[in-house]
């Protein structure tokens, strides 16, 4: 995702150094036209502390940017404002979570909810959107892994504290009334997938999404998930993914046009993912795109 042209002597030592890098780490590329270059990082949100993700490649692109670009700012998370948030875009006092599940995937939900100790009275009042979130970030933070240690909060931390410029695509409100604004027939089944996925029965021990993260896999990311996610939830696909990057494509063709600057984006990885990922659409605006590392 990126464009690529007259390149800086940094930029070529780094090529050079590491041409069509090969070795297991995070995929970024960097696109640029004559006097922009913009490195495209895709993130993981939520980590095992600890995670070794950082690389001399991405150190360097860091170190060159002026202005470090993500999703939204997590440092603004204040948790009475997301409670705030939750209740205006993701309570439905009209009709009852329990009675728009099939009953077949209520009944599946129940025992996920008696694992976790929470009963069916505590999110009954929930929209489905709000409760798939809940119930996919489960695994995850049972597993220790925590959004502090994410590399996306991890890096605005560090470029608040160096005084880097730190710009974001969305706020926090904006990604929740975009869940909010999925339709009752997609929220719906958004739930009823993430139930089934948590309902399925262990299988052979395979390479975690983070491990796949951080060998820079993504054909586990691309066909293993972004490809199925479009075929069973067009409207989940559409919502998370494809709108939201042909927005994110625009603002920085917009920054391609200015004058000329280094700009380093970190954001969710799936957001890199084939013919609607940010690559492949900054490549056809008729940018230099490389993957680096």
């Amino acid at each position: 995702m990126g464009r690529l042209s007259a390149i800086s002597s940094a930029v070529a030592l780094l090529l050079s150094l590491l041409p069509g890098w090969a070795g297991a780490a995070p995929a970024m590329w960097l696109a640029r036209d004559a006097d922009t270059e913009i490195y495209l990082f895709g993130a993981m949100h939520v980590l095992t502390p600890g995670a070794a993700w950082r690389t001399p490649a991405y150190d360097a692109a860091y170190d060159r940017a002026q202005t470090i670009w993500f999703e939204a700012d997590l440092t603004t998370a204040d948790p009475p404002a997301l409670v705030e948030l939750v209740a205006r875009y993701g309570v439905d006092d009209g009709r009852r979570l329990s009675s728009k599940l099939a009953s077949h995937d209520l009944k599946a939900l129940m025992p996920l909810l008696a694992r976790s100790r929470v009963p069916i009275e505590r999110i009954d009042r929930l929209r489905p959107w709000v409760a798939a979130l809940m119930l996919s970030t489960q695994p995850m933070t049972q597993r220790g892994r925590t959004v502090e240690d994410g590399a996306d909060l991890a890096v605005t931390r560090q470029a608040k504290q160096a005084a880097k410029t730190v710009r974001t695509f969305e706020t926090l409100e904006d990604q929740i009334r975009m869940f909010a604004g999925l339709s009752e027939p997609g929220e719906v089944q958004y739930l009823a997938d993430v139930i089934r996925e948590r309902s399925a029965p262990v299988r052979r021990r395979e390479p975690s999404l983070e491990e796949a993260w951080i060998a820079g896999d993504m054909t586990r990311l691309g066909p293993g998930l972004v490809d199925g996610m479009r075929q069973a939830s067009p409207e989940f696909y559409d919502m998370l993914l494809r709108r939201r990057n042909l927005a994110w494509a625009e603002t920085l063709e917009r920054e391609m046009a200015a004058p000329g600057g280094v700009h380093l984006v970190n954001v969710g990885a799936l957001h890199m993912v084939g013919d609607d990922g940010l690559p492949t659409l900054l490549a056809a605006r008729g940018y230099e795109v490389r993957r680096i590392q």
